[in-house]
């Protein structure tokens, strides 16, 4: 996965319960171009775009919440975090390309192209997308 590498920046989380998994890496979406490696990775594998807006409140506690109850790693899944208020034009692209209304916070669970699911708010859980893995 070299160029998918390239074209999106990581960093990795830790988790605040260490008998979870002890690093996860997000991507960032920071380019309209991008979406197009989203939809062929997607083929691959399972794909997570988390989009969110860091001067939000509500947007602050879901992004918190979801990220201490991740307990998976890398292998089936693929997270992207998307920061709104700098890339809203990327936001706009995954409105028009995937047909999914804007909101914030946001998760699109994407296979094949396709959203599978989409939830906003304190409907974002992480066994939504488990359950997609399975």
């Amino acid at each position: 996965m070299g160029f998918f590498d390239q074209l999106f920046n990581t960093k990795s989380t830790k988790t605040t319960d260490e008998a979870k998994t002890s690093n996860f890496t997000w991507r960032t979406l920071e380019d309209i171009t991008q979406l197009d490696a989203v939809e062929k990775l997607s083929e691959e594998k399972l794909v997570v775009i988390f989009k969110h807006s860091v001067t939000c409140g509500i947007s602050n506690m879901v992004w918190h919440q979801f990220q201490n109850e991740i307990d998976f790693n890398n292998d089936d899944i693929e997270m992207l975090y998307l920061d709104l208020l700098a890339h809203r034009d990327v936001s706009n692209e995954i409105t028009r390309r995937f047909q999914v209304l804007h909101q914030s916070p946001q998760i699109l669970v994407i296979r094949d192209g396709e959203v599978l699911h989409h939830a906003s708010h304190s409907a974002i859980r992480l066994s939504d997308i488990k359950h997609f893995l399975s």
